[in-house]
C-alpha cells in the first residue's frame, strides 16, 4: 500500500472510531480526568518550585523539568491504559466499565511508573539536545524524538495488556509496530488531522464572538477555550480507540469490532498477512484474554 492508501486506511480508522465513542460516549471521561489531573500536577509542582527558589537556579529547573515529565506521563499512560481497557470492552461487544479500566491500571501502576520514569529521562536528554543551537544538535533532536515515539508507540497498550517486564515492554512495543507499520503510520496521521479540525471547529464560536462582540471579551474567551478543550478531548478519545483496534488487529486472529471492511493492507512483507498475529509470539503473556481475567 502507497501513502495516499495508508492515509485513507487511517481516516477509514478514524470513521469507525467516531462510530465506537458515539456509542460509548462516556470513554471521554478518562481522558477529561487526565486532562483535569495534569493540569493540577503543573500548578502543584510549579508552586513547589518557586516555593523552594523564587528564582529557580538551573540545577532546580531541569529536576522540575524531569519532575514534569515523570508526572504528566505517568497521568497520561494511567488514564491512557484504563481507556485502551475499556475500549477493548467495547471492541469485544461488552459495555464498558470505567470503573474496570481503572483497577486495570492500578493493576499495573509498577510498569506504568517505570515508563514513565524512562520516559522521563529520555525526554530530558532530548531536550538537553535540542537547547543547543546548532543544527546538527536539532536534527539529532528530531531523529532521536520520532525514533522513540515509532520505538514505544504501543507501550501502554502492551503494559495493560499483557504480563511484561519493564525492558520486554519495549521490545513487545516495537514488534507490534512492525507488524501494523503502514496502518499506525496511516491511523496517527488522520486522527491527528482530525484532532486538529475538531480543535479549530471548537475555537469557531468562540472566535466569532472574539470578533462580533468586542465587550463580551471574557465570555468569549471562555467559550474559545472550552471548545479547544472540547475538540482536544474528543480527539485523544478517537487516539485511544483506534490505537486500541490497531493493537487488537496486530494481537489477535481477527478485525476487531467497528472496523470491519477495513483493508488493513496484509502484503506479507512487514505486515501481519501470513504471521497469524503476535499472540502465538508472547510466550507466557497469556495473550489479551488472559490478563483481562
Amino acid at each position: 500500500m502507497g501513502i495516499i492508501s495508508r492515509l485513507k486506511t487511517g481516516f477509514a480508522f478514524a470513521r469507525r472510531s467516531a462510530r465506537a465513542l458515539r456509542d460509548h460516549p462516556r470513554l471521554t471521561v478518562l481522558p477529561a480526568v487526565a486532562g483535569l489531573a495534569g493540569l493540577l500536577y503543573l500548578a502543584a509542582l510549579w508552586g513547589v518550585v518557586l516555593s523552594v527558589e523564587p528564582s529557580p537556579s538551573q540545577p532546580l529547573l531541569l529536576g522540575a523539568l524531569l519532575a514534569l515529565y515523570f508526572g504528566s506521563t505517568f497521568i497520561a499512560s494511567y488514564f491512557t491504559a484504563a481507556l485502551m481497557f475499556c475500549v477493548k470492552q467495547a471492541l469485544d461487544g461488552e459495555n464498558p466499565v470505567l470503573r474496570d479500566g481503572l483497577r486495570a491500571a492500578s493493576r499495573n501502576l509498577g510498569p506504568l511508573l517505570a515508563w514513565a520514569a524512562i520516559s522521563a529521562v529520555v525526554g530530558v536528554i532530548i531536550r538537553l539536545i535540542e537547547s543547543n543551537d546548532s543544527l546538527p544538535a536539532k536534527l539529532v533532536a528530531a531523529v532521536f524524538s520520532v525514533a522513540w515515539g515509532v520505538l514505544t508507540f504501543f507501550v501502554v497498550p502492551v503494559i495493560v495488556f499483557e504480563d511484561v517486564g519493564v525492558f520486554e515492554m519495549f521490545s513487545r512495543s516495537k514488534e507490534t509496530v512492525r507488524q501494523t507499520w503502514g496502518e499506525s503510520l496511516g491511523a496517527a496521521g488522520a486522527v491527528g488531522l482530525v484532532t486538529v479540525a475538531l480543535v479549530l471547529v471548537g475555537a469557531l464560536p468562540g472566535a466569532v464572538l472574539l470578533v462580533t462582540l468586542p465587550a463580551a471579551t471574557p465570555v468569549s474567551l471562555v467559550v474559545l477555550v472550552v471548545g479547544v478543550l472540547l475538540g482536544g478531548l474528543v480527539g485523544q478519545t478517537l487516539d485511544g480507540v483506534a490505537k486500541t483496534a490497531l493493537y487488537v488487529y496486530a494481537t489477535e486472529d481477527e478485525t476487531p469490532a467497528y472496523f470491519d471492511g477495513i483493508d488493513f493492507g496484509d502484503d506479507g512483507d512487514g505486515g501481519r498477512g501470513g504471521t497469524g498475529g503476535l499472540r502465538g509470539g508472547l510466550p507466557g503473556s497469556g495473550g489479551i484474554a488472559g490478563r483481562q481475567n
